[in-house]
């Protein structure tokens, strides 16, 4: 088979050969650091789901064990697939995103489970296709981005490039669902700094999106109804803004409910905690969506604030091994793939967390290896396989 050229390389083959001539190792393709954090990260996912749920009816723990076991699966094939390969199939990745994020609207198939947003699809089981579509957007905005070879100075090829990366949030949208919309925007954000778009482009970007912002708020503001129903964001998710930027006084929505039980349990969980499924909030039912979107409060209530160390260490030291990965990587596709998992991973870290803690708005976005739900961890086991396959592929390199 002949071998895959390399894509808009960032450095010289030779040289790379050179730094690494006479290192051989048996398993080239075997990180054993990035190994040990996911056994470490996913175990302590698994442990703290379980008490979770397990005085919750609403929520099947044999779920989670069987999504791991499909996202195993799903990791080890692609870490062994060359992920090279994909580097051409932009205009696919775009095909797939928009079916797949629009699937929900499919009378008979699609669903809000009981959560507002029409984002679920029932084929014996409710699946989140917009979780899916993560993979495919981190794919499609990389091969976007390789074309430049690191630099992007063309304003119209920018624009091109913008409006490509928008698809998948505007289509997310007309569910809607805005924290999964928040997600893929900031996969496009990292993929365009990672890729060489020029600051001055990005800074005007930024810009307009902050005054696309206000004028929604102003839009929905002048065209609500007679009965003060909102246009374009539903009541619940002004709600949720309105709570983050005044939290004070008691709360007179679900959403500021949500936060001052959340902020409860994180406080009372002190320095060690109250012990593993010994938490009070939760088990009595004080603490919506215990399972998912609050299951960081979970961990604080019961294990407290060395507790919540641990998860933030073994965090930190996957993204750690992940830049690592990406600096190693022998070309511009494998490096933003890699950094653009690590920016929706510390995207959706910080707004969880953050969250919890009064400190960003209350959305829908769960925690990486943590938050309950087959669909989410298969996708993250899928993301862990990506990066190991650029670690695989271009260790491999090195060998030859």
């Amino acid at each position: 088979m002949p071998q895959l050229p390399q894509i808009n390389s960032l450095r010289h083959p030779e040289a790379s050969m050179s730094r690494s001539a006479g290192r051989s190792r048996r398993f080239p393709w075997l990180n054993l650091p990035f190994l040990v954090v996911i056994v470490l990260l996913v175990g302590y996912g698994l442990t703290i789901v379980y008490s979770a749920v397990r005085v919750d009816a609403d929520y099947q723990y044999s779920r989670q064990i069987g999504g791991v076991a499909v996202g195993l699966i799903c990791m080890i094939l692609m870490w062994r697939f060359d992920y090279r390969r994909l580097s051409e199939y932009t205009t696919l990745f775009l095909i797939v995103n928009v079916v797949l994020i629009l699937s929900p609207h499919i009378p008979g198939l699609g669903t809000d489970a009981g959560m507002g947003a029409k984002s679920w699809i029932k084929l014996g089981m409710q699946i989140q296709p917009g979780e899916f579509a993560k993979i495919t957007v981190i794919l499609m905005d990389a091969a976007v981005m390789a074309r430049y070879g690191g630099r992007l100075d063309d304003p119209r090829e920018y624009l091109k490039a913008l409006g490509i990366m928008l698809v998948p949030f505007a289509c997310i949208m007309t569910q809607p669902d805005l924290g999964t919309g928040l997600v893929y925007l900031c996969i496009a954000a990292f993929a365009l700094v990672m890729g060489g778009a020029r600051p001055k482009y990005l800074l005007i970007t930024l810009a307009v999106g902050i005054a696309a912002i206000a004028a929604v708020f102003a839009i929905d503001e002048v065209f609500k109804s007679s009965t003060g129903e909102y246009k374009l964001l539903k009541q619940y998710q002004r709600n949720r803004l309105l709570v983050f930027m005044d939290q004070s006084g008691t709360a007179t929505t679900d959403e500021g409910y949500n936060l001052q039980q959340a902020k409860v349990a994180i406080g009372s969980g002190g320095l060690f905690g109250k012990g593993l499924f010994q938490g009070t909030q939760h088990s009595l039912g004080l603490l919506p969506e215990a399972p998912t979107d609050f299951i960081f409060c979970v961990l604080a209530e019961e294990l407290g604030f060395f507790g919540a160390l641990v998860l933030l260490g073994l965090y930190a030291a996957l993204v750690l091994i992940c830049f690592r990965i990406a600096r190693g990587a022998g070309d511009l596709f494998g490096m933003v793939i890699v950094m653009c998992v690590v920016g929706m991973w510390l995207f959706q870290i910080l707004e969880n967390i953050g969250m919890d803690c009064g400190l960003m708005p209350i959305t829908g976005i769960p925690l990486p290896f943590m938050s309950y739900g087959s669909s989410f961890m298969v996708v993250n086991f899928f993301m862990l396989g990506m990066i190991g396959s650029v670690w695989t592929h271009n260790s491999a390199l090195k060998q030859h």
